[in-house]
Order: structure tokens, then sequence, then C-alpha cells
């Protein structure tokens, strides 16, 4: 019973495996006749073949890099190999004066043709390839001449590009920031134009072994119209190229990108020129002060030189030291100069002034003595001499009580014929009990003894300022 029983259940097991086989079967069919249905049908849900997904010989096999020493440049033993460059500026980063150079971030193409690396195409279409393919071919060894820094841009990844034709020719492009060393002259600084250049020279390869020249003359050189500097206005890239020779290892081909710069003079205006000239001209406000206010005249002149001083140094504090005078050196030492004069002026003035009045003193004593020696018979009456014409406020005070004597003028003319000195003068004034306001002006003006004033500072009024504009006109006239 038992053996039966199993037997019937293997045959039901036989039959459902057989028909699930045979809905599976039918399920493939439909399948496959709706596909063929879509095929000869629209071609809308039809998708390209993914060509990466395709089966093709390697970079390396298509292009024959294992098969062939790359360590040696294309036609070796044969004449030199011409690479062309061209050069697109992207930007012009600073201009240091103080360490003269300047940065700059450039596309830098390399064009040459390897037979190595041609390969055959039926589109005639060329391959574009990343950094990782040119360290197992052979490029260029071009370096920059009197660069101080540089580095090849690495973000997202290095940026460089490999382009190769069919019949052989390579385009080699990277991007490239480097620091490069500016001879600058300062001799008419900040009046100045300076000319910069970036020099481009195979480091191993001779004349003989390749040829570097610009690819298309002038035009292999382009750059941003955007490109602009806070301190100069660039006035025009170019391009030379010339030999250079060392004498251990022989001749080179060497590019160069030309470039000139000329100088804001705005800015210095602002900064330099305009303030040491108010500092000249406030020197000048001393020679219309009064000579006896000392205080007043000597702060204001030491505050002038210090100011000139502090201008000086921060404008060489951002200039290399170099060891010729600059052309804003002369303006502002000049300007010193100027200053530093009026501070003399006064010390002159001053000086002349005491040496003055000691000796008017002296001779208004000596007159005084000679006078009462004179005039000791008469009551009430004194004689002076005075001298020059010039007195003090003192002197002017101690007249106060004294009025004319109508015999003055006889005398004084008597004493003008005896002497013959003009410039002397013997006023008699009797002393009488009557002092009233009015004596007192009247005796003022007809002396007229206040004088304030010293000669010098009027001349300097003119001489100064004269001068100073004729030190303008002929600076501006050299310079500009």
């Amino acid at each position: 019973m038992m053996p039966c029983l199993v037997k019937a259940l293997a045959l039901l097991l036989c039959l459902l495996a057989s028909g699930e086989c045979g809905r599976h079967r039918h399920r493939v069919r439909r399948w496959t006749g709706t596909v063929e249905t879509q095929k000869h049908g629209t071609s809308l849900t039809k998708k390209p073949p993914d060509v990466t997904k395709s089966r093709k010989p390697k970079t390396e096999h298509l292009l024959k890099v294992d098969d062939h020493d790359f360590t040696m440049r294309p036609a070796f033993g044969g004449p030199a190999i011409p690479v062309g460059v061209d050069v697109q500026v992207e930007s012009l980063d600073s201009i240091s004066e103080v360490d003269m150079d300047f940065t700059m971030t450039l596309y830098l193409r390399h064009y040459w043709k390897d037979e190595r690396l041609s390969f055959t195409s039926s589109t005639n279409k060329s391959m574009t390839f990343d950094g990782r393919l040119v360290k197992k071919i052979w490029v260029p060894d071009v370096f920059f001449v009197h660069s101080k820094r540089s580095f090849i841009h690495d973000t997202t990844t290095d940026n460089i590009m490999l382009r190769v034709f069919p019949d052989g020719h390579v385009l080699y492009s990277l991007r490239v920031t480097v620091t490069a060393a500016c001879n600058m002259d300062f001799s008419r600084f900040p009046l100045d134009s300076q000319t910069c250049s970036l020099e481009l020279e195979s480091y191993a390869y001779t004349d003989e072994d390749l040829m570097l020249y610009w690819k298309s003359g002038d035009e292999s050189l382009s750059t941003d119209d955007r490109i602009s500097l806070s301190q100069f206005l660039i006035q025009k890239f170019h391009t030379t190229s010339r030999l250079a020779f060392y004498s251990s290892t022989g001749w080179y081909n060497r590019l160069y990108i030309n470039f000139t710069l000329r100088r804001h003079i705005f800015f210095f205006l602002l900064q330099t020129y305009f303030p040491a000239t108010l500092m000249v001209m406030l020197s000048w406000v001393s020679f219309w002060i009064d000579r006896r206010a000392v205080p007043a005249r000597v702060s204001l002149g030491i505050t002038t030189v210090l100011t000139m001083s502090t201008i000086i140094t921060g404008v060489n504090a951002s200039m290399p030291r170099v060891s010729y005078i600059k052309a804003v050196d002369i303006y502002l030492w000049v300007s010193f100069v100027f200053v530093f004069l009026s501070v003399l002026e006064y010390a002159a003035v001053n000086y002349l002034s005491t040496v003055q009045d000691r000796r008017e003193r002296k001779m208004r004593e000596r007159a005084r003595s000679q006078s009462l020696a004179c005039t000791c018979g008469i009551s009430h009456t004194r004689t002076m001499t005075m001298l020059d014409g010039t007195y003090s406020e003192a002197d002017t005070n101690s007249l106060a009580g004294y009025t004319e004597d109508p015999m003055g003028l006889e005398e004084e003319q008597e004493m003008r014929g005896v002497s013959e000195k003009p410039e002397h003068m013997v006023v008699h004034l009797s002393v009488s009990s009557e002092s009233t306001a009015t004596k007192k002006k009247r005796s003022l003006r007809a002396l007229n003894i206040i004088q304030n004033t010293h000669a010098i500072d009027k001349y300097s009024r003119m001489i100064f300022p004269g001068s100073y504009i004729f030190f303008n006109l002929i600076y501006w006239s050299v310079y500009c």
C-alpha cells in the first residue's frame, strides 16, 4: 500500500513540474515576440549601444606606448624637433616693488609631432587624455627663466590636457601660476613705466635638438580684456624670441612674453605730493606771525619738519632700498629743505632782532647820558638820541609822560649838520606836569617808533613761495 502511495505522489510532482516549465516557455516566447515587434515596429524604445562596455584595446596598446622608448625625443639623432608655443594670459595677479617681481596665471600650450603616437582612425578624430598619460610619453621640458615660484593647478585634478591626433600631432596644455623676477627702474617713481618679461626655454635640449618658436607670431599671445591692476595701467603685451648662450652647455631658444605697465599717479598725488605741498605752505604761515611770538613760530616749524619726516619714512617703507635717487625723493627732500629753511629763517630773525635791540639799548643809554650832560642847565627838559627808528614796546611806554619840545626841530637840524648822519635823530622831550591821553597819542604818531616786523620776514614772504613755485614748474615739466 505504501509503495503505491509514494509512486502516486512522485507522479503528481512530475506533472506539476512539467506544467511550470510549459508556462515559462510560453512567457519567454511571448517576451521575445514583443521585442521583435518593437524592433520591426518603432525605434523610440531603441537604446544606443554603450561603447564603454564594449571591449576595446587599451590606450597604451592603441598609441603603442609600450613599443617605443619615450625617454628620447622624437627623431632622435636627426634634425631639431620644432615645438610651437602659444600662451593665453588668464590674470596678472600682483606687482611687487619691494621684491621686484610679478605673479601671472596663464595657459601654456605646446604643439609638436611625434610619429610614434600615430594611430589608425576611421573618423580621423583626435583623442584627449588627462595628465596620467603625460608621464608615459615624451613632452618638451620647457621651464620659466628667472622664476621664483611656480606650480600647476591641481583643483580638482591636475589641470593638464593632452590631445593626440591620428597623424601623430600632439597638443599639450597646462594651467600654470608663476612668480618671476622683473628688473625695475625706480629713477622716475612714481611717474614711471615698467617693462617686465616672462621667459620660456628648454632646460635640457639645445637649439640643435629642439627648436622652440611662437606658433602664430604675435597672435600666439592672447590676454583677457578684464585684466586690470590697482596701481598700473597695462599698456601692451607682445612676444619676442632670441637665442640664449650658456658657456657650459651651448645655445638655447628662448621665448619672451613682454608687457609694459604705466603707474597710476593719482594715488601718490593724494598720499604724498599734496600733503608735502600743504606742509610747505603751512611753514610759510610763520612769516606772518609776530617775531616776538617765539612759542607759536617754533612749534609751527617743528611740527612741519616732523610731518615731512613722517611722509618721507612712509614712502620709503614701501620701496626697495635702491642706491639711486627716485623722483619722489627729489620732491620730498626739496620740500623738506623748504620747511627746514623756514625754521632757520626764524632763528636768524630772532637772533638779529636780539642783537639789534641790544645795540639800540646801548645807544639810547649813551645818548641819554650825553643829552643830560648838555642840557643840565635847563629845567624840566631831557634829551634823547634815537637811532635807526626801531623801538620796542617798553621804549614806547617809557615816553608816555613826555611832550614835544618846540626847540627840538632846530636842535635836530643842528645835529644833522654837525654829524652828517641822516639816520640819527635827536628829539628833545620836555617833562611837564600835564599828561593827557591826547598828548600821548600825538607823541606816538609823531615818533612812529613801533616796528614789530623784521625785514627778513618781509622778503621771505615773497622769496619762499616764488622759489617753490619755480621748483614745481621745473619738476613737473621734467618728469611728466
